[in-house]
């Protein structure tokens, strides 16, 4: 990954899990808490890829482990989000453009159904039943509603962000001969002429002149 990616990416994941541990966990809705963090691995799985997915899922499930209040084995959310990342990658649109809201909507609440099934049951794996007692139909529930609701306003920002973030004008720019060459080519396009070629049609023109100029020239200087 590039280092505008991770910089963005970076700053993205630790700015959706401050809100989401100081704001979204202290509102005490019933279920679930909106998983903010879910949703930014989401928007930016779907710009880089599987494999930018997976990366960004691991780094910020881990920093969600880390993050207090954590009452769970670190790696646990990170192993999560690192799959969800990882199969939401998969939906990248080959253009680069999202046509309509349905693919992103309907990823969103695949993932929030998958995350909290993922994270239930890599718990019970590790000896924890919490999700038993409060109600694993209940979380399911909550969780693919809240970050429904949440998703129009975080999914469609990062993705902008990280379209934005990567295209890099020095890159585009770096290659003067293929820039000028697709330049050239689009100039061109109308006349069915190579841009090349008419400027040397003009060099030899004006080579010609001169060459008449200073035969004109000449012939005076005899008389």
């Amino acid at each position: 990954m590039r280092f505008n990616r991770m910089l963005l990416s970076t700053t993205l994941v630790i700015v959706a899990l401050v809100i989401q541990v100081s704001v979204l966990a202290r509102l005490h809705l019933p279920g679930a808490v909106p998983d903010l963090v879910l949703l930014t691995v989401l928007g930016l799985a779907l710009v880089y890829g599987h494999v930018g997915g997976a990366l960004i899922g691991f780094g910020a499930g881990l920093l969600s482990d880390l993050a207090p209040p954590a009452d769970h084995a670190a790696g646990r959310y990170a192993l999560v989000l690192c799959v969800i990342g990882y199969l939401a990658g998969l939906a990248k649109p080959e253009t680069g453009r999202l046509k309509s809201a349905t693919g992103p909507m309907a990823v969103v609440v695949v993932a929030a159904l998958g995350a909290t099934l993922l994270y239930a049951g890599v718990g019970a794996l590790v000896g924890d039943d919490a999700a038993r007692h409060v109600g694993l139909s209940s979380l399911l529930f909550t969780a693919a509603l809240y970050d429904l609701l949440l998703a129009p306003f975080v999914v469609p920002g990062v993705m902008a962000l990280a379209r934005r973030a990567d295209n890099d004008p020095l890159a585009e720019t770096g290659g003067g001969g293929k820039t000028s060459d697709v330049a050239s080519g689009w100039l061109s396009s109308g006349t069915g002429l190579r841009i090349g070629s008419q400027r040397g049609g003009l060099r030899m023109k004006a080579a010609r002149s001169r060459a008449a100029r200073a035969g004109r020239i000449k012939g005076v200087k005899r008389l």
